[in-house]
């Protein structure tokens, strides 16, 4: 794809697409914190039941699909007759995903009923019929997605992600704010929240049809086919194996949705409880997307980096590329899990008014260590052509956390799914590292990396409890109203970030080389070299 319009036009491209990607994951985490003040617990619980449904459908047709639908056509259209090529792929892939579109549409209008019961509260129905529009507005999206992005074209592509999502969450957050203000039913503010998405979804389509109308003429001779089944396999594989991490987290946020509520009141919890525990549990989801927002921008920008250095017959190949991915999403991983945790307390109560269940929410936050792995390997090895075996892999992690909701949950509540979230996952993770490591033989980090990721990681804790004792004994509070909360956590996130980023820089764990490849990384490579510069 790249050579079609250049590497360096490919590259700024796809910095373009992960800066979007950037403001979008952190738009959708962000707008979660201020909902959850207007709505309180239950009505979080509310959009959170029926939040992965909308979502899973969203991010595979009209996001991986669109990078799937890119890819073939950019392959077409270095292929013989690549103009009736092209042709055949767009209007056999759009007639495949209008019949997919009608078909997830079905399931979730006409079997809305059947999916509330399944969850335990019949009161969903009508929030997943809403949901269930966005679905109609996949094929155009993914197609226009695809053409853009097949051509090099990133900046409609990006405008419209952003764009989608500020119409989304201003909808979500102003009808929130009106409905508590007036009605204050929390099943109304939810539907409200999910009419959001679909209005954004539709504003996303309009944008890109405005772009398209001035970039694109379509032929009018549609008659010429070609065999359909090659095209809608092709399509259909590259599609999941794009979204397989991002499809993980979601199929998770589901069997949540399916198990925790209703094995809660199974086990005799009353429902009005069971849905604020749930509703706090849910917490933890914005909390795990701002911690692996590095993660998933290293796994857009390393697939066409490996796909490229793979190729390369001298030379290192992609090996330090896949060594700097791992090192890099690993050092985040820990940074951002291990911060939250030292800090939950009041980040609980900062964000959210109040700090219960901040055992559950620390462990849950876990996940985002093997979770940075997981979608920056996956990353790396879809880049590579490996995808059976990361495919079956994230399979089994899937089956596991549902097993682990149903053996767990009973007994010990919400904290049996977050120790089957983190569980799995954790397991995913290290087969997939030693998947990469059989493939490859590659020596992912050397020991010392270890031993200097250690040593920032005990300065960034042993800090933040010196300042923390130093903060409450000075005070004389000890963080019990909002305002200290904010005050304290904002203090402690600040001091454990400096320190954590410091340790990082003197030690140099990655290059200053390192740093400049990595998104946003020129800034802490300056400071690298300030910090080590002799004297």
């Amino acid at each position: 794809m790249a050579s079609l319009f250049g590497m360096k036009g490919y590259m700024k491209g796809a910095l373009l697409l992960t800066i979007s990607a950037i403001v979008v994951k952190l738009l959708s985490a962000l707008y979660r914190v201020p909902f959850q003040n207007l709505v309180g617990d239950e009505g979080f619980y509310i959009y959170q039941q029926v939040y992965p449904f909308i979502s899973f459908f969203v991010v595979w047709t009209s996001g991986r699909f669109a990078i799937a639908i890119s890819k073939m056509l950019a392959d077409a259209e270095m292929s013989p007759n690549g103009a009736q090529k092209k042709m055949d792929i767009c209007r056999t892939v759009f007639q495949y995903l209008v019949g997919l579109s009608l078909f997830f549409f079905a399931i979730l209008f006409l079997g809305a009923d059947s999916l509330a019961q399944m969850m335990g509260d019949e009161q969903l129905s009508p929030l997943l019929k809403t949901g269930s529009f966005v679905t109609l507005f996949m094929p155009l999206l993914a197609l226009m997605k695809g053409m853009f992005q097949s051509q090099g074209e990133m900046k409609p592509v990006a405008n419209a992600q952003v764009f989608e999502q500020l119409i989304r969450v201003t909808i979500i957050l102003v009808c929130a704010y009106v409905v508590m203000a007036t009605s204050k039913s929390l099943y109304a503010a939810g539907n409200m929240a999910v009419l959001g998405t679909v209005v954004g979804e539709i504003a996303g389509v309009l944008l890109l049809i405005y772009y398209t109308r001035k970039r694109f003429s379509f032929p009018k001779d549609w008659n010429h086919y070609e065999e359909k089944w090659p095209i809608i396999k092709e399509v259909t594989l590259l599609s999941i194996s794009i979204s397989m991490s991002s499809l993980l987290i979601l199929c998770f946020q589901l069997i949540d949705s399916f198990t925790v509520y209703s094995l809660m009141i199974e086990s005799g919890m009353n429902t009005q409880l069971a849905k604020e525990t749930k509703g706090i549990y849910d917490r933890g989801q914005p909390l795990v997307q701002l911690g692996i927002v590095i993660a998933s921008s290293l796994s857009i920008a390393i697939v066409p980096l490996v796909a490229v250095q793979s190729k390369k017959k001298t030379g290192r190949g992609a090996t330090p590329f896949i060594q700097l991915t791992y090192r890099t999403s690993l050092m985040f991983g820990v940074a951002s899990s291990l911060g939250l945790i030292i800090v939950m307390p009041y980040v609980n109560e900062m964000l959210f008014e109040t700090n219960a269940l901040q055992e559950v929410i620390s462990i849950f936050v876990l996940q985002i260590i093997p979770l940075s792995i997981i979608l920056t390997f996956t990353a790396v090895l879809q880049g590579m052509g490996k995808l059976k075996i990361p495919f079956i892999i994230l399979l089994g992690a899937i089956c596991l956390k549902f097993i682990g909701n149903i053996v767990f949950v009973p007994s010990s509540d919400v904290l049996g799914s977050a120790l089957s979230s983190s569980g799995s996952l954790l397991l995913a993770a290290l087969l997939l590292i030693l998947y990469l490591k059989k493939l490859t033989t590659i020596q992912l980090a050397p020991f010392s990396y270890y031993i200097k990721l250690a040593g920032a990681s005990i300065a960034m804790t042993f800090s933040v409890f010196l300042i923390n004792v130093f903060l409450q004994q000075g005070s004389g509070i000890v963080g019990n109203s909002r305002f200290e909360a904010v005050l304290f956590g904002g203090i402690l996130i600040a001091i454990g970030a400096f320190v954590f980023m410091t340790i990082v820089a003197k030690a140099r764990i990655l290059s200053e080389k390192e740093w400049f490849l990595i998104p946003f990384g020129r800034t802490m490579a300056k400071y690298q070299l300030l910090l080590n510069k002799r004297k």
